[in-house]
């Protein structure tokens, strides 16, 4: 299988070209490239695919073999794959994903060559039914009638004795957001991370951010991603975070996002019904071939 290994802000994934590759046991493929020992090493397998929705598909697979409905760091790296590899023309087109159909612009440098992109993100997904999110789990649930339809901010969750307060957002994959006081880098991931990932208040699991809010205009980040376990970056996490923030009024509309692998960029204009835009880069790392 002919593959390119490539990364946005550190969170790398092997992109495979699904309009000439043909790859039966998709799932355990990507258990087998993803392995950092015995594999290629990365978050997951990607194959940009043909589609009959947009000018090309992302069909997204975790280190674990699952799944998933979208990755921003994976659809920035999607579009700099197709505008290489002359699947697409312009550099401004629209990817097909199990998230639906999100429009990208590349943006070039003097020479040409596709080193970002400006994602337009869609609007969020804010109810809690729609998360989805099972309300009646938090430490304070009240309202059996409403608790569906209701916005998940700042809900008290007792995880292993300690009680935080989260924040949940869907960006096409759910997202539960948690502020934390100290640098995010102290922060025990690796106990908290997993047991957020499969809670009962989330009932597809969850990609669990844990924040620290710097000033109105930055935040820094670490993430647990549903599937992957801790990854350097994640777009949709990022995303999430931001219109969570937004919402509960702890920065402005424009926010520069610190992840360990590098910063995004994410725009929110606050209506529920507008979309949010991601910024970052996009790297290819090495091609070459594995014998799957």
């Amino acid at each position: 299988m002919k593959f390119t290994k490539m990364q946005g802000c550190g969170n790398d994934y092997v992109y495979v070209n699904g309009f000439t590759e043909k790859v039966e046991e998709k799932s355990r493929a990507a258990q087998i490239v993803s392995d950092r020992h015995f594999g290629i090493g990365s978050d997951g397998l990607i194959f940009i695919n043909p589609s009959e929705n947009a000018e090309l598909e992302m069909e997204m697979y975790n280190s674990d073999g699952s799944r998933s409905e979208m990755c921003g760091n994976g659809i920035r790296c999607v579009a700099k794959f197709a505008y290489d590899n002359g699947l697409v023309k312009t550099p401004s087109f629209d990817v097909d994903t199990l998230a639906g159909v999100k429009h990208i612009k590349l943006k070039l440098d003097e020479t040409g060559e596709a080193v970002g992109a400006v994602v337009d993100m869609a609007p969020p997904i804010l109810e809690a039914e729609k998360i989805p999110c099972d309300v009646s789990k938090f430490d304070d649930y009240v309202d059996k009638e409403n608790g569906k339809k209701e916005y998940v901010l700042m809900r008290p969750l007792t995880v292993d004795g300690q009680t935080f307060l989260v924040s949940s957002v869907s960006m096409g994959n759910p997202h539960s957001i948690v502020y934390i006081d100290t640098p995010v880098k102290e922060f025990p991931l690796e106990k908290y991370g997993p047991l957020f990932e499969v809670h009962e208040v989330f009932p597809k699991h969850v990609n669990a951010e844990f924040v620290r809010v710097l000033d109105r205009k930055t935040i820094e980040m670490r993430v647990w991603e549903r599937g992957a376990g801790e990854t350097f970056a994640c777009g949709t996490g990022a995303c999430g975070v931001v219109v969570a923030s937004i919402l509960n009024g702890l920065v402005d509309k424009e926010v520069t996002v610190k992840l360990l692998g590098g910063d995004l960029k994410i725009s929110w204009s606050g209506n529920p019904e507008d979309s949010v835009f991601m910024e970052g880069p996009a790297v290819t790392v090495f091609t070459g071939e594995i014998a799957l």
